[in-house]
């Protein structure tokens, strides 16, 4: 549906807020800000089978393949571009246009600025996490980060999603992804040649030890590197997709074909990523095009499946706890990252209880109260309305 202004210029009708969204960030970062402790502790406390895997699947491969864990910074990346087609409503609302290619020339500068300031920001909050403030030299300093990678792949995704129409966008995504996987194929390394997929042989790390400054995460390579940041717009650009699909005003579309053809593209998605797979691996590190396919399938299935529950079905209370996270995630990730001691907190307040419980659960009952504290700080950061923008 479209509204019409008091001028004459047909406006795009508001779009409904997602909520699926909200639950869903916020299922993403609860096992960043703790979740991960709980199931690692509770798999040594229990031995379980079940719990063992997923404890295996809360860590990180070292190079080639895909863990749960691998996903997390992906679908937190998708995630930010499927909002970006809301977040920008208002602005095209605003100038009376239903599309950002649109918007007139001052409306976008206005735009651009907006989203120059918010890179650079999620640039100095990376380095802050990565110890800035415990400065011990520019040599030391690791400049690479995600929200480093999540700023600068939303603004470029921002900047193609502003002046393509969706032919282009798609375009770009392909070239994108075929124009890495043809780099990191065919431009030889010195000393290694052209096509070497290995931690020191690769393209990426090749240009992370000739460009990047200060210090690199792993000797002569950085997982959050410059080269591998480009194939992260693409991710970004699967959720911009995704997000244009979503606010789609259609009666051919009703909401639950829509999460229906979203879980049917995530089969696909994954089936094309596993077949690159092949050629080109599934590997996080280089942020590898069969990746960038592979995990935004997954990515869809995830958003589909919360999609279909919460905003199709309605079933919302469940998600309380997430949407908590969801709305504040920034701050959160900031906060589970060394800036507060959620720990010390934690044994303050649930100490005296944890202590009188067997010493095989006392791991798990800490996470635990790791984990209230900060849905406790959470709810009181809610209920004040006091919310990160960036």
């Amino acid at each position: 549906m479209q509204q019409a202004a008091a001028g004459g210029k047909v406006l795009p009708a508001k779009p409904a807020r997602l909520l699926s969204l909200d639950a869903l960030r916020g299922f993403d970062m609860f096992w960043i800000m703790s979740g991960e402790h709980v199931i690692h502790a509770m798999a040594k406390a229990t031995g379980w089978p079940v719990l063992l895997w997923m404890s295996g699947q809360l860590h990180h491969t070292e190079w080639n393949g895909i863990t749960f864990y691998d996903m997390i910074f992906p679908l937190f990346l998708f995630i930010a571009g499927v909002s970006m087609p809301y977040s920008f409503h208002n602005k095209m609302e605003k100038a009376g246009v239903s599309n950002p290619m649109d918007l007139p020339g001052a409306e976008k500068k206005k735009i651009y600025i907006s989203m120059i300031r918010r890179t650079l920001i999620l640039l100095f909050l990376g380095v802050v996490v990565n110890g800035l403030f415990r400065f011990d030299g520019y040599e030391h300093t690791r400049f690479a980060s995600v929200l480093g990678r999540i700023g600068l792949a939303w603004f470029f995704a921002g900047i193609i999603f502003l002046n393509f129409d969706l032919r282009g966008q798609l375009w770009c995504f392909a070239g994108i992804l075929i124009g890495y996987w043809a780099a990191m194929m065919f431009i030889p390394v010195p000393g290694y040649g052209a096509g070497v997929l290995t931690m020191q042989g690769s393209l990426e790390s090749y240009v992370d030890q000739l460009l990047l400054p200060g210090r690199l995460h792993d000797p002569g390579h950085d997982p959050e590197g410059i080269l591998s940041t480009i194939p992260a717009i693409g991710s970004a650009l699967l959720g911009v997709f995704t997000g244009q699909f979503l606010k789609l005003n259609s009666d051919k579309w009703p909401m639950y074909k829509k999460g229906i053809a979203l879980f049917a593209t995530g089969l696909v998605l994954i089936a094309l990523g596993s077949l690159w797979d092949l050629n080109f691996p599934i590997n996080k590190r280089l942020w590898s095009s069969s990746f960038v396919l592979f995990v935004g399938g997954w990515s869809l299935l995830f958003l589909s499946v919360f999609y279909l529950i919460i905003d199709v079905a309605g079933y919302k209370k469940w998600t309380y706890p997430f949407m908590l996270i969801g709305v504040n995630s920034i701050l959160i990730y900031l906060a589970a990252e060394g800036i507060v001691d959620f720990k010390y907190t934690s044994n303050f307040v649930f100490g005296g209880l944890i202590h009188l419980a067997s010493v095989n659960w006392q791991e798990t009952l800490a996470a635990i109260g790791v984990v209230l504290t900060q849905l406790a700080l959470l709810y009181l950061l809610y209920k004040n309305k006091i919310f990160l923008k960036i």
